[in-house]
């Protein structure tokens, strides 16, 4: 009997463990063939999260002051991409999100951020003079002609530089995210791939960067919308100039904004300063066949470039960089707008810095007073700086000019040495101007003219 029972035990136990396993079974073979949907699934109700409160603006007042506690009129407050400027009294009120950074700039001057949360009473404006060099689109790229001119603003009085960020032929430095440009092919050859690293490493060499945007003459988009070039009558192609290259026209708005996207693209890679040039009307070249889209007169010339430049200083200004715009010296002389939409009284008002090529080899016609103008620099560039300075008074516009430092190509060929080039800074620093930039295409300047630099107390 005993024995019974343990054997029906045994078969019992085995029983359940076979049940057990083939309920096991069948529940696995269930999960496998029944799609997901059918299934019964356990839902973890999630705990709703309030959604962070936006951040409350901060209204920031202050008083803007110059070295001497005089109330500066005219300056920028930035923040938020949101411009203002001090009154009569200096002072701006601008509403900022709390713990964001506000910007306070003028021209001429050491740009101040400070929290909006802890906001000074007062913001002392330091003087800020800019001596630059140029780069090319090529001399930034190539390391022994950049590192030439840093060598040369580690010991001298250069503070800055000039680059190329769209030159002469409309290639841009570095990897552009600017869709036109993309569409257009305007990533140049020697695209400047590791720029972040580059431009950080100016920054922490303490030089002030200028990115040059050649606006008019484009070559590349020109070729790739014809619609936005300028025309040449004969042949129904984008016209050409003695260079063999193209200009787009300056009445088409397409092309404004193109220019000034490149522009805030500039900024935004942490460039203090964008330059405009060519931001005019072509001088050379067959101009009797250049079409544009509508009539080419001083009527139509001058309101057009002093157009695109508010609309370039209105974006680029909240961005917290300034703009400037090289002009032709012989501008500071000539009442009309030199036949290329160049006028100072209508140029200064939308600019921080106009920037007149003051080469004595490009004054083929000399100065009043002066009929050889290589042989006279430092009255060639005193003359125009002071006239354009004074042609811009009751703006905050501050004059600073291109200086020669090239060979001269116009009259003797002589070579423009030591005593030429001081002669030209002297020239513009007794004319009013605030810093100097020198132009040598190949980038190749005279350090022996250059004062060696103080060191800071």
């Amino acid at each position: 009997m005993v024995n019974a029972r343990m054997s029906e035990a045994r078969l019992l136990v085995r029983g359940g463990i076979f049940t057990t396993l083939l309920v096991v079974t069948l529940v696995l073979l269930w999960s496998a063939i029944t799609p997901s949907s059918l299934r019964a699934k356990t839902v973890t109700p999630t705990p709703e999260v309030a959604a962070p409160e936006p951040a409350r603006p901060v209204t920031v007042t202050s008083q803007v002051l110059n070295g001497k506690r005089e109330p500066v009129v005219g300056a920028s407050a930035v923040a938020g991409e949101r411009e203002v400027r001090t009154d009569a009294e200096g002072r701006f009120t601008i509403e900022a999100p709390a713990g964001a950074k506000v910007l306070v700039k003028l021209p001429g001057f050491q740009k101040v951020t400070f929290a909006a949360a802890e906001a000074p009473a007062e913001v002392v404006l330091k003087p800020q003079v800019i001596n630059a060099a140029y780069l090319t689109y090529y001399g930034f790229v190539e390391r022994s002609i950049r590192n030439r001119v840093l060598d040369l603003a580690a010991k001298t009085e250069l503070n800055a530089v000039v680059i190329d960020v769209k030159g002469d032929r409309g290639w841009i430095l570095y990897r552009t995210e600017v869709p036109m440009a993309i569409a257009a092919g305007a990533q140049g050859p020697a695209t400047v791939k590791n720029f972040d690293a580059m431009m950080a490493d100016l920054k922490t060499r303490g030089i002030y960067t200028i990115a040059r945007v050649v606006t008019f003459k484009d070559n590349i988009l020109a070729n790739h919308r014809p619609e936005l070039a300028v025309i040449d009558t004969r042949t129904g192609k984008p016209w050409l100039d003695r260079e063999n290259l193209a200009w787009v026209d300056p009445f088409r708005t397409e092309v404004w904004d193109y220019n000034i996207a490149i522009a805030e693209e500039a900024i935004r890679k942490g460039f203090d300063e964008v330059q405009f040039d060519y931001v005019r009307f072509p001088t050379d070249g067959k101009l009797a066949a250049a079409r544009y889209s509508r009539d080419v007169n001083r009527e139509t010339r001058l309101p057009t470039i002093a157009a695109f430049l508010a609309r370039a200083r209105a974006k680029i200004g909240p961005l917290g960089g300034f703009v400037a715009a090289d002009i032709f010296g012989y501008t500071a002389f000539n009442e009309n707008d030199t036949d290329i939409g160049q006028r100072v009284e209508e140029l200064a008002p939308h600019v921080d810095y106009l920037s007149p090529m003051v080469y004595p080899s490009g004054y083929h016609l000399g100065i009043p007073g002066y009929r050889n103008p290589v042989a006279n620099p430092y009255q060639v560039v005193h003359e125009s700086v002071r006239l354009i300075r004074k042609r811009s008074r009751g703006t905050v516009t501050v004059v600073r000019p291109w200086l020669q430092d090239f060979r001269d190509y116009a009259f003797d060929r002589r070579i423009f040495g030591v005593p030429e080039i001081r002669a030209q800074i002297k020239g513009s620093d007794d004319g009013g101007g605030i810093g100097w930039m020198l132009w040598n295409p190949r980038n190749d300047y005279t350090g022996a003219a250059l004062r060696e630099k103080v060191a800071a107390r």
